[in-house]
């Protein structure tokens, strides 16, 4: 049962991770990456969000980008290289960075498996019944200490 369980969640998982969830326009496609990207001079918006001129002009750079084929990832390092690494809002699932959003699934799924194991354990370990010299030896320790010894 617990094992099936942990399959059901690590199929569910990882088909959430790796779905299909490419945009089917360009707009958006453009729409989803200025999504991720900070406006350089607004205080907690993207480039989506904004419509001052540096945010203007970066979704025009994006959409000429999308237009000429580049990728997603292509995109989003030119506007690190142009910007600094900070102007990114999500970091790249790729590399050290997406060990950050690996890492806690993967200890949680090393958690319950463990759990799962343990009680499955304790579930299949029956205490035996006492035997009749675990009797004898139990009468005799009483014996003992009613007699005061």
């Amino acid at each position: 049962m617990w094992g099936l369980s942990l399959v059901v969640l690590a199929v569910a998982l990882t088909i959430a991770a790796t779905g299909n969830r490419a945009p089917r326009t360009t707009g958006e496609r453009v729409e989803r990456l200025a999504a991720t990207i900070k406006c350089p001079t607004c205080a907690g918006q993207s480039v989506a969000q904004s419509e001052a001129p540096a945010s203007r002009d970066i979704r025009a750079d994006i959409q000429r980008r999308v237009a000429a084929g580049e990728s997603d990832d292509t995109i989003r390092q030119a506007m690190a290289i142009r910007f600094g690494p900070d102007i990114l809002l999500s970091p790249s699932p790729h590399g050290i960075v997406g060990l950050v959003w690996l890492l806690p699934v993967l200890a949680f799924l090393g958690c319950a498996t463990g759990l799962a194991v343990a009680y499955a354990r304790w579930r299949a370990h029956r205490p035996s019944p006492p035997s009749e010299s675990d009797r004898e030896l139990v009468n005799a320790a009483i014996d003992d200490w009613q007699q005061g010894g």
